[in-house]
């Protein structure tokens, strides 16, 4: 066993000293070769840590190419060795994770959207992709290896917030499907926030307003009031005072207690600023399933159609 440990910690720091050289492309093709030998032995603990210290070595310098792909093929070892989701498999991830280099996008976001072809928004693009595919990856094996039915929030609330900061434009969207899966109200109000100041004159209470509902169309009534109490204390005086937000904090309230008569008049009565955006209906929709068990006309469709499909096929 200890000349086992010690095969692998030369073998190690030979890959190591390789990359660091500026060998990126000959590391990684030796990195995956070895994988293959221990994984043709069935030496799976070697197997899994030559791939996290490839991962986070090839990250550490900027490959994230090269350390997606080793990460990647780390969770698939996971699922291949029956590994369970456990807070040792969490830290695995973890460290990787934290190896993934993160710049400040805002030069990048206040340029024209025109410049998508620039080097930095290339290069922002794929720190964004081989992130998304790594922690996409371990939220699907963590739902199959003993973790939550819908992936690890931990690991949510990594992609969420790697998507907000780092994508080369502002996609709360996308970041938010994972925002409400991570248990982390307070970390997607402060996006939501982000996004206001973000966002088009006039479109700031829009931003709150979806994101509250897409909490309470999941039924989680309880981070829907964490997100938007969270929201209204950080930005005190500068929170719209919008017929929207209104709607929204009585809307909280009627969710409190069996009052359907009540939900329905509020739709009805604030119909106008509703029709701002199409999705909200269908989020109302779903909430009347939820909560007062009004049985819904049609499938759900558009990003909440998205957002259930998503929770679905983790």
């Amino acid at each position: 066993m200890r000349d086992a440990s010690a095969s692998v910690g030369k073998t190690l720091q030979k890959l190591e000293k390789s990359v660091e050289e500026g060998n990126y492309y000959e590391a990684q093709q030796t990195y995956k070769t070895v994988y293959a030998r221990y994984m043709a032995g069935k030496s799976y603990d070697e197997a899994m840590e030559l791939l996290q210290n490839g991962a986070c070595v090839q990250l550490k310098h900027g490959q994230v190419t090269c350390g997606a792909e080793l990460a990647v093929l780390l969770v698939e070892t996971f699922g291949k060795a029956g590994v369970p989701y456990n807070n040792k498999t969490l830290e695995q991830i973890t460290s990787i994770y934290k190896e993934f280099p993160k710049v400040d996008v805002g030069s990048v976001r206040s340029g024209p959207e025109d410049a998508s072809i620039s080097e930095e928004t290339v290069e922002a693009r794929t720190r964004v992709e081989g992130c998304s595919s790594f922690l996409k990856a371990a939220i699907k094996w963590s739902a199959e290896s003993g973790g939550p039915s819908k992936g690890a929030p931990e690991l949510h609330k990594m992609l969420a917030e790697f998507i907000w900061t780092q994508s080369p434009f502002p996609e709360l969207g996308k970041a938010s499907v994972h925002y409400l899966r991570g248990n982390c109200p307070e970390a997607f109000a402060s996006a939501v926030v982000d996004c206001m100041s973000k966002c088009y004159p006039g479109e700031a209470d829009l931003v709150v307003a979806r994101a509250v509902l897409q909490y309470c169309a999941l039924g989680n009534l309880r981070d829907a009031n964490i997100l938007f109490n969270r929201i209204r204390d950080t930005c005190s005086d500068n929170l719209p005072d919008s017929p929207l937000l209104h709607f929204i904090k009585f809307l909280l309230q009627t969710l409190e207690r069996d009052a359907l008569p009540l939900f329905r008049m509020l739709r009805q009565n604030y119909k106008p600023s509703l029709d701002r955006d199409p999705t909200f209906e269908e989020y109302l929709d779903e909430i009347a399933e939820r909560f007062f068990n009004v049985r819904r006309k049609s499938g759900i469709q558009g990003m909440l159609g998205d957002i259930m499909k998503m929770f679905t096929d983790v």
